[in-house]
């Protein structure tokens, strides 16, 4: 960067834990090039939005992802109240400390409420992950992608098909970066040190001889009733094997008192390492997660995802991911499938590679360095 100018800043937003995934590889890759003579810098700042040990202190140990430089605190509360907090907290860092950029990853609520701030500030926003879409609107993810990237400057995609989507919204192709997964980054990077979950050996797992389920969607887990259904359902189609069941604290409210078959073991959520230990090794996963569909689909594991619509659509198309539904008796047929070896294999989809912090990092000193006008 030129000598004599001040070093730009880069706030890094992170606020639950599948921004924690994403943002490990960008601070690697800023850290690398500092090394090498970047002046490019950066402040992350953690919102607070997941507090619990469990579901954020644990990812930053275990990605050696740095102490934040500010967290934000802001805690539980409805969509409106945790996005309204957000918003005037990061208002007050900007006023203390102004940035060069707002970098916004995924689509949880502090992505959105981070961009909504930063633009009324004047301050340019970087959207990682930018123009995936489900078309669902009923999901609140949906509706952060949807206000995010219509006020973001510059896109960072994982797909041919987000870019496609910028497109059709009126992105200008100049703003738009196709630059891969950085979730997929972590998972390289960390592959050589998964481990075994201390229940590993308690509940009798082996390689290939469990599933892995994880379900936190309203449709799938607010009504008890059905709820329960979907559970009988897994219980009887996968043939007498383990279902490990790292239960989210959402889904836990309305767990409480459901019959839940024998087959099926419930556990705490699990840290990063641990639980992509067990979804490396599992026959398969159940799921309604986004996010979990990519990892199976790099480390060629099956994968049921328990919604009509994926805004991962590469997943399906060419990983090992297929969409099951919402209805619970389309599960075994699948299942049977799966059981008779007729499951596809899948590829690895374009540019999740491994190395796409340092794209990230490479095109963020390039415009900041440039003194780009995103306007």
């Amino acid at each position: 960067m030129s000598a004599g100018r001040p070093e730009p800043l880069v706030d890094i937003i992170a606020g639950a834990r599948p921004n924690f995934m994403k943002i490990a590889p960008i601070i690697r890759a800023i850290e690398a090039r500092r090394g090498a003579g970047s002046r490019l810098r950066y402040r992350l700042v953690h919102t607070g939005q997941h507090y619990d040990q469990r579901m954020s202190g644990d990812f930053f140990e275990q990605l050696g992802i740095p102490a934040p430089d500010v967290n934000l605190e802001v805690g539980s509360g409805t969509q409106a109240e945790q996005t309204a907090g957000i918003m005037v907290s990061y208002e007050r860092l900007l006023l203390r400390e102004r940035s060069a950029l707002c970098l916004v990853v995924g689509d949880v609520t502090s992505t959105m409420a981070c961009a909504i701030a930063a633009q009324k500030l004047r301050v340019p926003v970087a959207h990682v992950e930018a123009g995936i879409r489900s078309g669902d609107w009923t999901m609140p993810e949906e509706i952060n992608r949807l206000v995010t990237d219509s006020i973001s400057n510059w896109f960072f995609t994982t797909s041919e098909v987000a870019n496609a989507n910028l497109r059709r919204a009126g992105a200008a192709p100049e703003s738009i970066f196709f630059v891969g997964n950085t979730m997929i980054d972590t998972l390289l990077a960390n592959l050589a040190k998964l481990r075994e979950p201390a229940f590993w050996h308690e509940l009798g797992l082996r390689p290939q001889g469990y599933f892995v389920m994880t379900l936190h969607r309203p449709a799938n887990v607010d009504e008890p009733a059905a709820f329960a259904r979907l559970l009988a359902e897994v219980g009887e189609a996968v043939r007498g094997m383990p279902v490990v069941f790292p239960v989210h604290p959402r889904t836990a409210k309305t767990l409480a008192g459901l019959p839940v078959p024998g087959s099926i073991k419930p556990v705490e959520p699990q840290p990063y390492l641990e639980f992509n230990h067990l979804v490396r090794h599992a026959r398969g996963v159940i799921t309604d997660s986004g996010g979990i569909t990519e990892e199976t689909t790099v480390m060629g594991v099956p994968c049921l995802t328990l919604r009509d619509t994926t805004e991962r659509p590469e997943t399906v198309s060419v990983g090992t991911n297929e969409l099951v539904g919402t209805d619970p008796s389309r599960i075994k047929p699948h299942l049977d499938r799966l059981f008779a070896g007729q499951w596809k294999r899948g590829a690895i989809p374009e540019k999740w590679d491994g190395h796409t912090g340092e794209r990230i990092a490479l095109e963020l000193e390039r415009l900041l360095d440039a003194g780009a006008d995103p306007r």
